[in-house]
């Protein structure tokens, strides 16, 4: 049986979230990825991948945000993905969001760091995750977040 290569769009803001998130380049293998982050330097992480590099923005910064939003939603539009997964943080966390409304599957794995409890992020993430993964067996709920191992 021949899998169709998914349009998989792999989103992460900087630090942690994309060392994480770059983890996961064996699972994106056969497939088409297009890769979102806030710093333009991170290119040099995935070459021959199409790139995309967004403002860098948090709720503290209104206009940032906004500015971010509409980057991700062209972006979404662009590359039309059959897939969205993030490692967070806010560019996931609207991509997921944007990818979900053009019929996109969507996945969610939040930071490995997040010990104590799911992020701010993976808990906005909720209701429109196909797959809302945590790192934690101890975060794990009935109705998610599920927890599949320590996958990063």
């Amino acid at each position: 049986m021949v899998v169709k290569a998914k349009r998989i769009l792999a989103v992460a803001s900087g630090g942690g979230h994309w060392v994480q998130l770059l983890r996961l380049r064996p699972a994106f293998e056969g497939h088409d990825v297009a890769y979102v982050t806030v710093q333009a330097s991170y290119r040099v992480s995935v070459p021959h991948q199409r790139f995309y590099a967004v403002t860098d923005a948090t709720r503290w910064s209104r206009l940032a945000l906004l500015k971010m939003v509409i980057q991700v939603g062209w972006i979404v539009v662009r590359e039309r993905p059959d897939v969205v997964i993030s490692t967070g943080a806010a560019p996931g966390v609207v991509a997921l969001r944007m990818g979900k409304w053009i019929g996109a599957r969507t996945v969610w794995l939040d930071s490995i760091a997040n010990v104590e409890q799911m992020s701010m992020s993976g808990r906005r993430v909720r209701g429109f995750c196909d797959l809302w993964l945590t790192q934690w067996e101890h975060l794990a709920e009935d109705g998610g977040p599920l927890f599949r191992g320590g996958v990063i």
